[in-house]
């Protein structure tokens, strides 16, 4: 079922983003952006002080510039007196000599304000870029800290790449229009509001005139405003698809080159490349005629200005410098009218924007604890684990049962295998103990409490979970072994690797310990990476192990290697062993057969085998049958 404020567009098969619109419950959300500039807050209200200051500047301009032209006319009068004064050299030179220093006097003001407007402009891009920058951290790390906390169920939803690409190209979005984009809003709403009042007080009926010619530009703007948006936001969909191709090509690198479909994904990255350039080119050809509208709008709207200022002129209805006060003030009102529709727009997406960040950070967590809010084994499970009559369903599957009143139990210190047939829920199993999910129907109980009475990270503490396909992350080995327990000495990072008989192997490295893995481990092979992920678990020391068809990729010698690992971490811990492999899970305490979601036989190795028309004498059997024969010895 779609959820408002998920990421995928209707187009391609996702759910489709809700519109940005300057409600003012989408404002009231918006101003919570100014909770994460904490401290730094009080930069961003110096900064509105100097934007004032900045457009107030700008304001005086244009009046000076008038009255350096009103000068010519010597402050007489008419356009047609100055032009009688200049044609025919009446002026004298003890009016020369004022008209000079009037005209200096209004050079050295001219300057000074230039001046000021510099040192505004410099304040009020400095401190918005302090507390904006200061504010978006605080956001990245508000995010990327609730994304970590986010249950499993929301992963199944969202795809990794497609939130990175979202998180990172919202908040740029957010930062750039708080920086730059609301700035300029309110700085040329200033100089239109500003402006209006004053040319009402040069000439009233001049500005009625100019005022007439604004509803139907208005109008009109609105409406290239809405396609603009429209189309802005067709770009940036498109623009997340061909991310998500770009992250999922490079995650699946290893895919990608096995099945030499390089030129698969280049094909179809330039594909989408191509949906990208032809929404951006619908984008640009809005954006074009907006821009020659205004344009034929601003300069039309200034000739006729002209025209009427001359007619009002040579009548005598106001001077030479009124009139050229009156020109550049329309110019600066045109210009700045101009502009405010695309900071109207960047406004609006960085709404949008912002609520897409605040929908996540809205989004249910699960209730754990950081490093800085717990200290590590408060509390240490003795290992009884219990499954009473557990159902469940993946939250986006809810219309297919994986498991069907499965229970079994488990004491302290045995080791339980769990096996079946491909898709029969086994993992799924691990699953829930770890508590990724919860159960839709029947309870899980360790050391014989509902897995709901405990604290969630304490709970995971006592767990560690070695999978078959190791994710390492892209640092060193130490790094890697000792995210099992962060803080580890060296000493514990050491002896952790020698349990997992990974010493060999790693002292072998010109850089041992401080060798980089690679991306996702690409640098070690299959056996070292599980061997590292086995270091990674024994340094976590935990009280029930869940290993999840963990020898079952790798070559004999190196599962060998590994299962004499694993075999020294099973020791005194509870230990969940899922396998294909059934040769390995022989001397498991109990064996838990499970089909179609449903737990259909249960006993040792011995047991079972001595079920005749049972499951895992058959697989046992089939799997036997395949590794005897000669085709696999001569292999």
């Amino acid at each position: 079922m779609a959820k408002k404020g998920r990421f995928r567009t209707e187009s391609s098969g996702k759910e489709e983003m809700p519109k940005p619109k300057l409600t003012g419950k989408a404002l009231k959300r918006s101003s919570r952006l100014f909770g994460y500039m904490g401290k730094h807050r009080w930069k961003f209200y110096f900064g509105m002080v100097f934007l004032g200051l900045t457009a107030a500047t700008a304001l005086v301009f244009p009046s000076l510039l008038g009255k350096l032209i009103g000068i010519i006319g010597g402050d007489t009068g008419s356009a047609l007196d100055t032009a009688s004064k200049l044609e025919n050299t009446f002026l004298t030179a003890d009016l020369k000599a004022k008209l000079l220093a009037a005209a200096n006097t209004v050079g050295i003001q001219l300057i000074i304000l230039f001046s000021l407007q510099a040192v505004f402009s410099f304040f009020r891009v400095y401190l918005f870029s302090q507390a904006t920058e200061n504010m978006l951290a605080s956001l990245r790390q508000a995010t990327f800290s609730r994304l970590m906390r986010m249950p499993m169920g929301f992963y199944s939803k969202n795809q990794a790449a497609e939130l990175n690409s979202r998180i990172s190209s919202d908040i740029t979005q957010i930062g750039d229009t708080l920086t730059t984009g609301v700035a300029e809003f309110l700085r040329q709403l200033i100089i239109v509001v500003g402006g209006m009042i004053i040319i009402f007080t040069i000439s009233w009926e001049m500005a009625l005139k100019m005022l007439a010619i604004i509803p139907a530009i208005a109008v009109i703007t609105v409406l290239f405003g809405r396609r603009i948006r429209k189309h802005s936001r067709n770009v940036q969909d498109k623009i997340a698809d061909s991310n998500i191709i770009v992250g999922e090509s490079l995650q699946g690198i290893a895919n990608v080159k096995s099945f030499t479909n390089e030129g698969y994904e280049i094909d179809r990255y330039r594909k989408s490349n191509l949906v990208v350039i032809s929404e951006a080119i619908k984008y640009a050809i809005s954006r074009g005629m907006f821009f020659s509208f205004i344009i034929f709008c601003l300069f039309g709207s200034l000739m006729l200005m002209v025209y009427i200022g001359v007619q009002m002129a040579v009548n005598d209805e106001m001077t030479a410098g009124q009139m050229m006060s009156f020109l550049m003030f329309t110019i600066f009102i045109a210009a700045s009218m101009g502009g405010i529709p695309e900071q109207y727009a960047q406004i609006q997406r960085a709404v949008g924007a912002s609520e897409r960040i605040f929908e996540l950070l809205d989004e249910p967590i699960e209730d754990v604890k950081q490093d800085n809010q717990r200290s590590r084994n408060n509390l240490r499970l003795n290992g009884d684990v219990s499954l009473q009559n557990v159902a469940f369903s993946y939250p986006t599957r809810k219309e297919f049962t994986v498991l069907r009143d499965v229970s079994f139990d488990a004491k302290a210190g045995q080791t339980i295998a769990i096996v079946g047939p491909s898709g029969s829920g086994k993992s799924t199993v691990a699953q829930l103990l770890l508590r990724f999910y919860e159960p839709d129907k029947g309870t899980i109980l360790f050391d014989a409490k509902p897995a709901s009475d405990f604290d969630l990270t304490e709970l995971r503490e006592n767990m560690a979970i070695v999978p078959q396909d190791v994710l390492l992350f892209g640092g060193t080995i130490r790094e890697n072994i000792a995210y099992g327990s962060p803080g580890a000495s060296d000493a514990e990072v050491i002896a952790a690797a020698s349990k997992a008989n990974a010493l060999t192997f790693i002292e072998s490295f010109p850089d041992k310990f401080e060798t980089k893995v690679g991306d996702r481990g690409i640098q070690l092979s299959g056996g070292q990476r599980q061997r590292i992920a086995i270091a990674r678990a024994v340094l976590k020391d935990p009280s029930i192990l869940i290993l999840d068809e963990a020898t079952s990729s790798l070559d004999s010698e190196s599962e060998r290697l590994v299962q004499e690992a694993l075999d020294k971490l099973m020791v005194g811990r509870t230990s969940f062993v899922i396998a294909h492999r059934l040769s390995t899970i022989r001397n498991a305490d109990k064996i838990v057969v499970i089909d179609k979601g449903e737990v259909i036989e249960t006993g040792t190795h011995d047991e079972l085998m001595e079920r005749e028309n049972g499951m895992y004498r058959a697989l046992n059997n089939l799997q036997f049958q395949f590794t005897s024969s000669p085709q696999v010895e001569e292999l």
